[in-house]
């Protein structure tokens, strides 16, 4: 821990800045959670982050801090965005769950009643709720595409429509850490004609007025932080990701498609413009904390006259649809229609809390029984699968505020 805090609202932002360079605006009674996001550069390897809470649609935490080059020590500005991995993923079920709202699509009806070649080599059952919540035994194409092919998107969409799947769909659910994307975004385009990164541009974030893109514009590209590489872990944590990850696994073949997305000559291709530029649903977002908290806001409540969600969406959205080890990543994980569940592997605030973890750290969800829409987003890759260090220290102090 570091020094007291200030014992008035307005000292915040001079303590902020004197404590390692950190800014942005905290509300009285929320300053814990300032104190926590300093000591993650302290205490926890932080690089540069920004972390955002609103209740009941009101922000009450935006602060930033740190560098957003490692290399470079360019700093982390309130205008910095960064890849978030598969917190995208949440902003992808909401688009979903937005067009089972408008009536254009059913969790409940066959993914071939809107896109009929999916029907082919025995998928012809899979429902979209299936599809939502990573049973359909999709995880990566066969035969395996390249990242040039990936990055078109058609060819991805193509294969998994035709290929068989690893199980049958409805009996397991195994992380589709990848194609979950795809398989989302080809769905959104059968039903609304525009790609998912049009289709959330102009509904989502743009209503919102959001800094949250899935598939980056070149003119975006200035404020994209450079992505840190996690450390290499050790003992039982090294065991157990090469359990989850190894060549040939079902956890390596999702989190890679089979080795299209590692590292090139040690470049993480998240760091290249090419793969934040294509649409990949389930992994490629660029956005900031406060942006990300304010999107989850709006599920559940009004932020400034908009509301993405009703309560009717946000409650089927949110249940349950499968519980218990994973195929892909072996430990248990919890899915509703695309969002992950509040869970021992998987810590959010409490059960029916709702969001999305992605790798490395980064965290969006919202706990409706408490009015908390939270955003934490970094360039220092964490070493685990879920629930960092960093995110649950800040969500667990915000949600202690309330």
């Amino acid at each position: 821990m570091v020094g007291p805090l200030p014992s008035t609202v307005d000292d915040m932002t001079d303590w902020l800045t004197s404590h390692g360079g950190v800014h942005g605006q905290v509300a009285e009674g929320f300053e814990p959670v300032a104190q926590v996001f300093v000591d993650n550069f302290a205490d926890r390897n932080e690089t540069g982050a920004s972390a955002c809470v609103y209740v009941d649609g009101e922000r009450v935490v935006n602060i930033w801090g740190g560098a957003a080059n490692h290399k470079t020590n360019e700093p982390w500005r309130e205008e910095s965005a960064i890849v978030v991995f598969s917190t995208t993923k949440g902003a992808t079920a909401i688009c979903i769950a937005r067009l089972v709202q408008e009536g254009k699509l059913d969790y409940d009806q066959t993914v071939a009643t809107y896109w009929p070649e999916f029907a082919a080599a025995g998928k012809q059952d899979v429902t979209v709720g299936q599809l939502m919540s990573h049973q359909a035994g999709l995880i990566s194409t066969d035969p395996p595409l390249s990242l040039d092919e990936i990055l078109q998107v058609t060819p991805v969409v193509e294969a998994l429509a035709a290929q068989a799947p690893l199980w049958e769909p409805g009996t397991d659910h195994g992380y589709h850490a990848l194609t979950y994307g795809w398989l989302a975004g080809e769905l959104v385009r059968r039903v609304d004609g525009r790609t998912i990164g049009q289709y959330f541009a102009e509904e989502v974030a743009g209503p919102l007025g959001l800094d949250f893109w899935i598939g980056l514009p070149e003119d975006q590209e200035w404020r994209v932080a450079r992505l840190r590489g996690a450390p290499r872990p050790s003992g039982e944590a090294l065991d157990l990701m090469r359990k989850i990850a190894s060549p040939g696994t079902n956890g390596g073949r999702a989190l890679t498609m089979d080795g299209a997305f590692a590292p090139i000559d040690g470049v993480d291709p998240f760091n290249t413009q090419p793969v934040r530029a294509s649409e990949i649903p389930a992994a490629n977002g660029v956005t900031n904390a406060a942006s990300v908290a304010r999107m989850y806001a709006a599920t559940i409540g009004t932020v400034d006259g908009v509301r993405l969600l009703d309560e009717a969406t946000v409650d089927k959205a949110r249940a349950e649809q499968v519980f218990g080890p994973d195929q892909s990543l072996v430990l248990p994980t919890r899915f509703g229609y695309g969002f992950m569940l509040h869970c021992d592997e998987l810590v959010l605030t409490q059960d029916g809390a709702f969001g999305h973890y992605g790798a490395g750290g980064s965290l969006g969800f919202a706990d409706p029984a408490t009015g908390m829409a939270f955003g934490y987003v970094m360039n220092q890759m964490g070493g685990g699968i879920a629930s960092d260090p960093r995110a649950v220290a800040l969500l667990q102090a915000a949600q202690a505020c309330i």
